[in-house]
């Protein structure tokens, strides 16, 4: 019987097992489980590297700068509060997408095999 694929980006949102989507990809923060503990799939593949970090990045800086000439344009805060305003919200938006990105490279190696190899 065909496996039936689960989308990368699907699992990788939800943070699930790119096999099966249903068990959980991490067993921290961004500790990548041994196996699947539904399917049994051995995770010991995953690496992502900076892969993920480098797409957090590129993702969250042009939204902090869209809002931030917005944000500037509207009010004309002074210079502090921008530091006030920004630098909380990169945290809590690179803490947010990272989880996400990391499972979606996951998801996207085991795709394309690597947990073959």
């Amino acid at each position: 019987m065909p496996e039936t694929l689960v989308s990368p980006f699907a699992a990788g949102l939800a943070c699930r097992c790119p096999r099966c989507g249903k068990g959980p990809l991490f067993a921290g923060y961004l500790k990548v489980a041994p196996v699947c503990t539904s399917c049994g799939l051995d995770l010991g593949f995953a690496d992502s590297g900076d892969g993920p970090a480098i797409f957090v990045i590129f993702a969250v800086a042009p939204i902090v700068m869209i809002l931030a000439f917005i944000v500037e344009a509207l009010f004309h805060p002074a210079p502090w509060m921008h530091l006030v305003l920004w630098i909380p919200t990169v945290i809590v938006l690179t803490l947010l997408f990272l989880r996400p990105f990391k499972a979606t490279m996951i998801a996207l190696q085991y795709q394309r095999g690597a947990h073959a190899q």
